[in-house]
């Protein structure tokens, strides 16, 4: 989890720097694309002898992979990364007020909703259009963490991903090529697009279907509470947006959150094999 989230963070940090070079949608195609040659060479999916629902479970994933990433790419594109990933963890922060039955899991989710506010208050531009593309993320974001947790279980190890994956890449291709156009074939920027695909999709995406596999959607939605620190920790190393006081102590907040949700957190009895 802990190697998702940092990974992820970073990866969206390297793309906005490059948003000079080309535009957000061309730069998560080519993370998308990247995810897609990767994860389908390491994988190998199995396509034959799969029921109707699988597929519609993997179609339904890789929808949600493409919307979430685009949108919050366009969100980056117009206000700070930590405002951005803050406004995305209403997603996930809604996901966990849901499903969670115990009065103990819901102080943990309060006290990460506060650290979120918190660190929402980081100086920066803020347009309408950059919150509503983190809004759109949100949701995408609630929904993937559902999807994913059905994809691990219809599909043996990273087969649902990679085809997940792949929809995604198509999905986003047409917007990416009218957009970019001859930018995207820069060796420069596929290098560069190779490597924030690695870093954003590759690495994260696996790392949080393997954990889904052990651990409870809901539990899962609390520990990533972390991702707006790590967003903010990445905008300052990276994109030099320092953070305030009042932030640092949304950063702990957000970090006892996690910290409490993993040890009150149950771990699934019969996991599912890869």
């Amino acid at each position: 989890m802990l190697l998702g989230i940092l990974s992820l963070q970073f990866g969206a940090a390297f793309a906005k720097d490059l948003f000079h070079l080309v535009s957000p949608t061309g730069m998560v195609w080519l993370r998308m694309a990247t995810a897609a040659v990767v994860l389908g060479l390491v994988a190998r999916p199995a396509l034959r002898g799969r029921t109707r629902a699988d597929w519609q479970v993997a179609i339904a994933f890789g929808v949600t992979l493409g919307v979430m990433n685009w949108s919050i790419y366009q969100s980056i594109a117009r206000i700070p990364l930590g405002v951005a990933v803050t406004i995305e963890f209403v997603g996930p922060l809604t996901l966990a007020v849901v499903l969670s039955r115990r009065a103990r899991d819901l102080l943990w989710v309060l006290l990460a909703g506060a650290g979120v506010l918190l660190l929402g208050l980081q100086p920066g531009e803020v347009t309408l259009a950059g919150v509503l593309f983190a809004l759109l993320a949100a949701a995408a974001w609630a929904a993937y963490i559902l999807l994913s947790a059905r994809t691990g279980t219809r599909w043996p190890g990273l087969d649902g991903l990679a085809v997940a994956s792949i929809v995604s890449a198509l999905l986003l291709a047409p917007f990416a090529l009218v957009g970019s156009g001859p930018d995207l074939l820069d060796p420069r920027v596929l290098a560069l697009g190779a490597a924030v695909g690695l870093l954003s999709s590759v690495v994260p995406y696996s790392c949080e279907l393997i954990a889904l596999r052990t651990i409870k959607a809901a539990v899962f939605s609390v520990l990533m509470s972390l991702e707006p620190a790590a967003a903010a920790l990445a905008a300052m190393l990276v994109l030099g947006e320092f953070l305030t006081g009042w932030q640092w102590l949304a950063l702990v907040c957000v970090v006892v959150a996690s910290v409490g949700a993993t040890r009150s957190g149950q771990v699934i009895a019969d996991p599912v094999p890869d």
